[in-house]
């Protein structure tokens, strides 16, 4: 099955609160509302894209060790993949499907990496949980999303709906601002320049982790 069939079997059983998924039914509209005014709002067009050249950064892995972007590119081409949280069940339904094509990635040279803005304590959640191979960073305050283009604040009205579902972003986050960064994937080459961009201002659209493998072979050898 594809990701996309599991995020959209996933997105039916929830609208259909099938167990576990008992949200009531008046959240949709309102969750559908939010990702429609992202849409509309062009931000996803206005992020880096393929062509233009990548922020560089350093993060802390869950552990609290520094990993910098510069440093992995010396190594060879870097994946990056920007979620939202282990809240998020289509994040974490992306997440496994990376790890599964993980080999094919580190097949053509790539590191991958993930970022997301939550504690560190919430990335070794979403590690032990997916069962990944690859880092999780914590992006504080989402200053890196927002350095490639992602960050954007949630309406009050959708704050309002994620309190009542006590999904409280700030204690996931440690920070006070209610931020999220897009869906994102990126390719960057060992030059810096972005061979790969995808951005998804609908959260529950993903592409396939496969459709980075041409622009990876595309990329010089590292070295």
């Amino acid at each position: 099955m594809t990701l996309q069939a599991k995020l959209d079997a996933f997105k039916a059983d929830f609208k259909g609160g099938k167990a576990p998924y008992f949200a009531p039914a008046e959240i949709h509209p309102i969750m559908e509302r939010a990702t429609a005014e992202l849409v509309a709002s062009g931000q996803a067009g206005r992020a880096l894209k393929a062509g233009d050249r990548a922020p560089t950064f350093t993060l802390n892995d869950p552990e609290g060790k520094p990993v910098s972007s510069a440093d992995l590119l010396v190594k060879g081409p870097l994946i990056i993949s920007f979620y939202r949280g282990v809240w998020c069940p289509y994040c974490n339904l992306e997440l496994q499907a990376l790890q599964e094509t993980l080999p094919r990635f580190q097949a053509l040279g790539a590191n991958l990496v993930a970022i997301s803005p939550q504690t560190a304590a919430n990335s070794r959640k979403s590690q032990r949980q997916n069962k990944l191979d690859f880092p999780i960073l914590s992006d504080t305050h989402n200053d890196v999303a927002a350095a490639f283009g992602l960050r954007f604040a949630l309406p009050d009205y959708l704050i309002d709906l994620y309190k009542g579902l006590k999904n409280d972003l700030p204690a996931f986050n440690d920070d006070p601002a209610w931020t999220l960064p897009m869906p994102a994937r990126y390719v960057i080459g060992q030059d810096g320049i972005i061979a790969y961009a995808e951005v998804n201002p609908d959260y529950t659209r993903r592409p396939e982790p496969d459709s980075m493998l041409p622009a990876l072979a595309r990329l010089p050898a590292a070295g």
